[in-house]
């Protein structure tokens, strides 16, 4: 199968976009498959950055790109990044951009549900971006969702809204916030509905007749494994799964269908929002690590944790997702380091742990045991080939491939398109 999943294989922010931009040349399609605009992807195209939040990444290479039905839409901020992006010059139409019509839509009572919660002075936070993604798939859930392909019908829509303020009204009563108003609520949705519903398609049958015609599809995840509402460092996760699974239950294609699993490892470890991260930095190499990577987030800027590399986390994502192979990104930011540190295990209560534990104490408690390696005072920036590094960088690489016991596939070496040292074609297995 020539199809390629590409998921993030740690907490996010690996640096999919750029990887998934490169991937797109050889794909003939881009599909998203869970999230919303709490995602973000950076690409440098030619000198020209691209912030993309809900969009996929092939739309600047001019490919079909799709949102699956795992993912759910604010049509608002959908509609806004269409202008942004158009404004950047990238034709954004409907033959070129489908959703599912079976997407959940993120309202404004969502994004009014998820503010609440954050503030909250006697909740957990949880570190969202509060744009409505966690309520949206709630309803999703409860079966009382408004769906893209319900704004084509008024009377439908009505009744679909009517039911969902039934939920939403209560849980505002007990914030203390007023009712909202259904038939404003229909008003706005209708005004929209003609300019998001040319983008509606099924988009199952659109991903089946392209694989039916040879074509090769490139699935794009957002977020990373160890956020997933299953399988993350639960409850500081998104409300989505995120690991390759859901590429086929969140586009309606068969999981046969899928292809090479490629996961996004970055050279260190970050993390946005509150949870546990074993190896994070809080000193002046933490600092140093944040600056050098410029690790503020896509969407949101807000400042991203730090931290040493965490193999036994990559390693557990590895056997989560079935990864076939990595692609490491950022190792240019390891530049100039006398000495890197690598977490091989978790200590707890004596006892050396060679997982991420799944009670939420222990998550807190564990600490890293360290193996330390040779840093490179040469520059790793823009190598296109491995002849380029530095022999402690590809002694890195090397020991990071054993210690996750999986290949990396590609090399990425600065935020540039080209800056990729390729090992193994994921398009070729």
């Amino acid at each position: 199968m020539a199809n390629v999943v590409v998921v993030g294989a740690q907490w996010g922010d690996e640096g999919k976009g750029k990887i998934v931009d490169w991937l797109s040349l050889r794909a003939d399609a881009v599909a998203r498959f869970q999230g919303g605009h709490n995602a973000g992807h950076t690409l440098v195209v030619d000198g020209v950055t691209y912030k993309l939040s809900l969009m996929p990444s092939g739309i600047v290479r001019g490919k079909l790109s799709v949102l699956g039905n795992g993912v759910v839409v604010d049509p608002w901020a959908f509609l806004d990044e269409v202008e942004r992006v158009r404004g950047q010059g990238v034709d954004v139409t409907p033959h070129l951009v489908k959703i599912a019509e079976t997407c959940a839509l993120i309202l404004p009572v969502h994004r009014d549900l998820d503010a609440a919660r954050e503030n909250r002075d006697d909740g957990m936070k949880i570190g969202t971006t509060r744009r409505g993604i966690g309520p949206a798939y709630e309803d999703k859930v409860g079966r009382r969702a408004v769906r893209l392909i319900d704004l084509a019908d008024a009377d439908g829509l009505r009744a679909r809204v009517a039911d969902l303020l039934h939920h939403h009204n209560a849980l505002r009563k007990g914030y203390g916030q007023p009712a909202y108003d259904a038939e404003e609520l229909v008003a706005s949705l209708l005004e929209i509905a003609p300019k998001i519903l040319p983008y509606a398609a099924p988009v199952w049958r659109v991903l089946d007749d392209a694989m039916a015609r040879g074509e090769k599809i490139l699935f794009e995840g957002a977020q990373g494994a160890m956020l997933d509402v299953d399988h993350g460092t639960y409850p500081f996760v998104t409300s989505s799964n995120t690991v390759s699974g859901q590429a086929a239950a969140g586009t309606g294609v068969g999981p046969g269908k899928v292809g090479y699993a490629l996961g996004i490892v970055k050279a260190y470890t970050t993390r946005v929002g509150e949870g546990p991260f074993p190896t994070e930095l809080t000193d002046e190499t933490g600092k140093r690590l944040g600056e050098r990577g410029r690790e503020f987030g896509t969407v949101t800027s807000r400042q991203r944790r730090c931290g040493w590399f965490d193999a036994v986390l990559v390693r557990q994502s590895v056997r989560l997702n079935g990864l076939n192979g990595v692609a490491l990104t950022k190792l240019d930011v390891l530049d100039g380091f006398d000495e890197l540190k690598v977490c091989t295990g978790y200590r707890l209560d004596g006892e050396i742990l060679d997982r991420m534990p799944a009670s939420t104490r222990d998550q807190a408690r564990i600490e890293p045991v360290y193996e330390t390696m040779e840093g490179w005072g040469e520059s790793t920036y823009g190598a296109r080939s491995w002849a380029d590094l530095p022999a402690a960088a590809v002694k890195y690489v090397r020991r990071v491939e054993e210690l996750i016991e999986c290949p990396v596939a590609l090399l990425s070496t600065s935020p540039e398109r080209e800056d990729v040292i390729l090992m193994a074609d994921p398009f070729r297995g």
